[in-house]
């Protein structure tokens, strides 16, 4: 079989995408990973340490991977019983399947000669990471706006939506970095919330430790009589209330600084935690039906369009036609990877503007922010 080995010198396409179901899903395509070997790595046989390091794909496909030399260790085939050493090459060349997000277009708000904003999709992640090349902000606005390089100058969580800023060029980028960094640039967001919120503004002003073997992030109050020093990043935001209706409160939240889940956490800190965000949401809310639909129903009824592709039918032989069925691959004939039935949620959640020293960028408000 001829393979056609993609790098990251390939640009994603338009004909890259298939939409079904209001899922935005990419061809599979054959892709070289490149890694060295770490010293916790080191003295593991070859098969062993991608059977435990990635777990996505059963222990006999890296042995057959290796036997066959789509596992490389210095630019060489090796055995399967082949001992690792600090610092050597792996290559693995793979079928790559990249997991589905909603399919949303990625709206270009504004568009100048060193700076681009869009309005981002709640559920696709800014730039590559992970399982994610193609299916990325960065990867869509390449494929369909021809828009490259860019450069993201501040994060958007991958649930979030809303205002994204992307310089042109690198020096552009460094000057959004400083200024953001030096405390320069003002951010809001909104938000759906939960509970009674208070009339008068509300400042969380409290340390967030965020633990990334559980992806989560907790507020850290310490302890002032103990010298054990803690863990946690000071964080503050500010919210105000902008709206509500019967059930949900909108609000209006200011960051301060930018740690990671900072709004969520601090909203479910103060008792208010975001309406359809399972992650900090079950310690307030037993019954979850009280809380509205489900974070994905929500952010596709939101006021994002929805793409003008022509979904494909939802069955596997349909699938099966639009790319090439690898006899290795642990995925095919499916699409998407295993695990990723369902697309992502997406958070009630949206960042509306930024501003700094003589310039300002805003995005519109999502559907879920307006009370019918």
């Amino acid at each position: 079989m001829e393979i056609a080995w993609q790098t990251p010198a390939n640009p994603p396409e338009r004909q890259d995408y298939i939409f079904r179901k209001g899922r935005r899903l990419v061809r599979p395509y054959y892709f070289e990973f490149i890694s060295h070997v770490k010293n916790r790595w080191a003295g593991k046989t070859v098969v062993d340490f991608f059977a435990q390091e990635f777990k996505g794909r059963p222990y006999d496909y890296y042995v057959s991977a290796v036997q066959c030399g789509r596992i490389q260790v210095d630019g060489e085939t090796v055995p399967v019983s082949y001992i690792l050493r600090p610092s050597q090459k792996i290559n693995h060349f793979l079928h790559r399947h990249e997991p589905p997000v909603m399919a949303s277009d990625v709206p270009v708000l504004v568009e100048e000669p060193d700076v681009v904003t869009v309005r981002k999709p709640a559920s696709v992640p800014v730039h590559p990471c992970g399982q994610y090349r193609k299916n990325t902000v960065v990867g869509i606005l390449q494929a369909e706006h021809g828009l490259a390089p860019l450069f993201p100058v501040h994060r958007l969580d991958c649930l979030v939506s809303g205002l994204l800023i992307l310089a042109r060029n690198a020096t552009k980028a460094d000057l959004f970095r400083q200024q953001i960094e030096g405390g320069m640039v003002q951010k809001q967001y909104i938000a759906k919330v939960v509970g009674t919120f208070p009339e008068k503004e509300l400042l969380v002003d409290i340390s967030i430790y965020y633990n990334p073997r559980e992806g989560r992030s907790t507020v850290e109050a310490g302890d002032s009589c103990q010298d054990t020093p803690t863990k946690g990043k000071t964080a503050s935001t500010k919210f105000t209330r902008i709206g509500s209706n019967w059930t949900h409160i909108i609000v209006l939240c200011e960051p301060v600084t930018g740690q990671t889940h900072q709004i969520r956490v601090h909203l479910q800190y103060s008792g208010h935690p975001i309406a359809n965000d399972m992650l900090y949401l079950s310690e307030y809310v037993d019954n979850r039906s009280d809380v509205g639909m489900s974070a994905d129903r929500a952010a596709g009824k939101s006021l994002i369009p929805e793409t003008n592709n022509t979904y494909v039918d939802d069955c596997e032989e349909t699938c099966s036609k639009n790319f090439s069925i690898d006899p290795m691959c642990t995925h095919c004939p499916n699409l998407a990877p295993t695990g990723y039935e369902e697309h992502e949620e997406g958070l009630w959640l949206h960042c509306i503007r930024y501003a700094g020293p003589g310039w300002k960028y805003e995005c519109p408000y999502p559907g879920w922010a307006f009370f019918s």
